[in-house]
């Protein structure tokens, strides 16, 4: 999971990334509103599957 906190990370505009391991859910802060697609784009590129939002 340390790889979707990255992968997120990197998105301009993200201030912080809070993974919560036992419900596998990322909480994406960020200085502006950050795109869904972004996001989902990012955690598909570290090997995971965003399911909500």
């Amino acid at each position: 999971m340390g790889m979707v906190k990255s992968e997120v990370g990197k998105i301009e505009g993200v201030t912080a990334v809070d993974l919560d391991l036992a419900t596998g859910k990322v909480t994406v802060t960020g200085s502006e509103p950050i795109e869904e697609a972004l996001v989902r784009e990012a955690v598909e590129e570290a090997g995971y599957e965003l399911t909500t939002v």
